[in-house]
């Protein structure tokens, strides 16, 4: 492995927390791969630098289709409400959006439309199963 790319010219993506302790990992080590040149210290993270393959896949479709999430769906090849389930995901996962409230009239409110939509075959049993959680 050479400048972080295996043999094969692909880069591997980096892990995001430590897998010994699970303390979040920080960049210490910079290196040119054209001369070498290597620096170290501590440089600010990217949140988008570890997002995985189905999240750059996501965040690239829907950027590029300028938020349609209709588009998004239709990529992904998942329903409309799947896709907005995903997008939420990822959004959370960026620090980007909170999770949504789990307790309250809210979350009453919206499983019950969750079941109504389930009921009326607007869903099917996997996403109304994944977006009760």
């Amino acid at each position: 492995m050479i400048g972080g790319f295996a043999q094969s010219g692909h880069l591997h993506q980096p892990p995001s927390d430590c897998p010994v302790c699970g303390v979040k990992l920080h960049v210490t080590r910079l290196g040119c791969e054209s001369c070498g040149t290597e620096l170290s210290g501590r440089f600010a993270s990217c949140p988008y630098c570890s997002l995985t393959a189905q999240d750059q896949k996501i965040l690239g479709t829907f950027l590029v289709s300028r938020g349609n999430m209709r588009e998004l769906a239709r990529e992904l090849g998942v329903s409309y409400p799947t896709a907005r389930q995903r997008f939420a995901e990822l959004l959370e996962r960026l620090g980007l959006e909170a999770p949504p409230e789990t307790s309250g009239r809210t979350a009453t409110v919206d499983r019950e439309e969750i079941l109504r939509r389930l009921a009326a075959g607007e869903l099917d049993l996997d996403e109304a199963t994944a977006l009760l959680g």
